[in-house]
């Protein structure tokens, strides 16, 4: 069997507070995009592992596909070889490892008919990563909490091309986090993606973007890149790198930005 982990983007995201448990509570709209890994999986007298595509700089007993199996099989991994295939590029925004892991739990789930509700894999996922219950159902959401916590949002970019400009460079959780202040937002992010697109570049925001920006210029550079090839929208993905724009027409930036990751997708959904 094979599966395809889509990527998401961020619409707006705002640091609240910060928990005590050490981590911040976020409000932001994931939204899902056609930038996909792959993973195949196929029965097999020991369990195996291989990766292909952009290499990854971890161990596989820490890539996120193992974490998420070792969600139901604590003790020993089945036999099964699997192959991961990456196209998402990582420590980007796009969350494309969190997505590995939430369609590893539901192909294991169809393939070895464990019968997890979809509740449960959300369960199992929120294990995993904080944003990894989002891939589960994979539908716009709104995400508070640490990313976990998930409500619909009728939101639809039907029609509208998205170009993902990549820097040579990854951005850590860790370090995005370093620079942030939490404050409450001025306004619902529910409310604002319901408005025109033209609209949200004066009413959302990212707030990892001011730090990280003094520090990687380069990501405000390529925002106004985007913005002056007419980019309806323009935002830093997560907590970066990647910078993205919505566009009413296909934009091909790839001689633009010749070193950089560039992908230029059109949204279905």
């Amino acid at each position: 069997m094979i599966v395809f982990p889509n990527a998401k983007i961020n619409i707006g995201l705002h640091v609240t507070s910060r928990r005590p448990d050490g981590f911040h509570n976020i409000e932001t709209i994931f939204f899902p995009i056609p930038l996909c890994d792959a993973i195949e999986a196929t029965p097999a007298d020991n369990f195996s592992f291989s990766q292909s595509g952009i290499l990854l700089d971890s161990s596989p007993e820490n890539n996120l596909v193992i974490k998420a199996l070792r969600q139901i099989y604590p003790d020993r991994l089945p036999n099964i070889a699997l192959n991961l295939i990456k196209g998402i590029p990582f420590g980007a925004g796009l969350g494309g490892g969190s997505s590995d892991a939430a369609f590893m739990l539901k192909m294991i789930n169809e393939v070895h008919k464990l019968g997890f509700t979809t509740d449960i894999l959300e369960e199992k996922a929120a294990r995993v990563g904080a944003d990894c219950p989002f891939f589960i159902r994979n539908r716009p959401a709104y995400a508070s909490g640490t990313g976990n916590l998930l409500e619909p949002v009728a939101l639809s970019l039907a029609g509208y091309h998205i170009t993902l400009v990549k820097p040579p460079f990854c951005i850590s959780t860790a370090e995005a986090y370093a620079g942030i202040s939490p404050s409450q937002p001025a306004c619902d992010l529910r409310d604002v993606v319901q408005k025109d697109i033209n609209e949200w570049r004066n009413s959302l925001r990212n707030d990892f973007e001011p730090s990280i920006v003094a520090k990687y210029p380069q990501i405000a550079r390529i925002k106004q890149i985007l913005y002056d090839k007419g980019a309806l929208y323009a935002s830093m993905s997560g907590s970066g790198s990647t910078v993205y724009g919505l566009f009413s027409k296909e934009i091909n930036m790839r001689e633009i930005f010749p070193n950089y990751q560039v992908f230029n997708l059109e949204i279905k959904n």
